[in-house]
């Protein structure tokens, strides 16, 4: 089996196909390097595409330590596997935990990536929900812990931004859910409490996000509620940023609606690689309603 070392000695297993311009994807919470499968067969006929499972998924390394886990060890081990597959520039597509990783990746090493897909990324961003959401990942994490994955899958994948998924595609929800409850049930546990309790606000990064060049898409479901406004507030901070809103769409974006998101991602990274996605012109300015001279 295929495996990139991360600088802490941590083993990523990754998958590939294709040729062409490099995509990798970077996968959610409740998901591992299998969630991306409609992306890899549809991407890979004109691109090599990578996914692989992040720390705590196997059959990825599971580390014990909690500390072993944080958002910035999240953009290395991306950074890990470009270099191990000697990958200079890709497009980094990621969704949700995947989608800050994949943000924050654009604020630290943007010379790694050629473009940034950022969906369904705003869990704990939104300052009157900092503290629930802090409380409530504590909380996943502590359940992960006392029930096991295969139980508490059954809650988890029922939340009120997957629902859309279980009652647009039964059969697509329930692979979803399976392979959730298939998750190592200590590397849950100290993802969401290393990574997603502990990772800041984008509100408070809003002076970095707004240096960030790289052409990027944002991409969020119309229900999926607590992204919505943070897919508006990328929008208008990022320079060379478009935002796509799917109609009646939760939060698993990709396997939801996965011929939308596909065609989505590969107009953008046509655009890009054409020199069509560039940042706002300057003329379009927010405040002006009406041009009268």
């Amino acid at each position: 089996m295929p495996y990139a070392k991360t600088p802490d000695d941590v083993s990523l297993y990754y998958e590939e196909a294709g040729q062409g311009t490099p995509i990798i994807f970077v996968h959610e919470f409740g998901g591992d390097h299998r969630s991306w499968e409609p992306q890899m067969r549809h991407f890979a006929r004109r691109h090599r595409v990578i996914t692989y499972g992040a720390r705590g998924y196997p059959p990825s390394d599971v580390p014990k330590d909690v500390n072993a886990y944080s958002q910035m060890k999240a953009v290395e081990d991306i950074v890990a596997v470009l270099d191990h597959l000697k990958i200079e520039r890709a497009h980094v597509v990621g969704l949700s935990m995947g989608g800050f990783a994949t943000l924050h990746l654009g604020l630290r090493a943007p010379e790694r990536a050629l473009s940034l897909t950022v969906a369904g990324a705003g869990y704990g961003a939104e300052k009157a929900f900092e503290d629930y959401f802090r409380d409530v990942s504590n909380e996943v994490a502590a359940q992960f812990e006392k029930q096991g994955a295969k139980e508490f899958a059954k809650i988890y994948s029922l939340g009120a931004s997957r629902v859309q998924f279980q009652n647009k595609d039964p059969r697509g929800w329930q692979e979803f859910a399976t392979q959730l409850g298939q998750h190592d049930s200590v590397g849950s546990a100290n993802t969401m409490r290393g990574v997603q309790a502990r990772r800041p606000s984008l509100y408070d990064l809003e002076a970095e996000i707004a240096k960030v060049k790289v052409p990027t898409l944002v991409v969020v479901g119309d229900e999926d509620d607590h992204c919505l406004q943070p897919g508006i507030f990328l929008k208008k901070t990022m320079p060379a940023c478009g935002l796509a809103v799917l109609p009646k769409t939760g939060h698993t974006l990709n396997l939801e609606e996965p011929e939308q998101f596909n065609r989505l991602v590969g107009e953008f990274v046509a655009q890009v690689e054409a020199g069509a996605w560039g940042p706002r012109d300057p003329r379009a300015m927010p405040s002006q309603i009406m041009k009268t001279d």
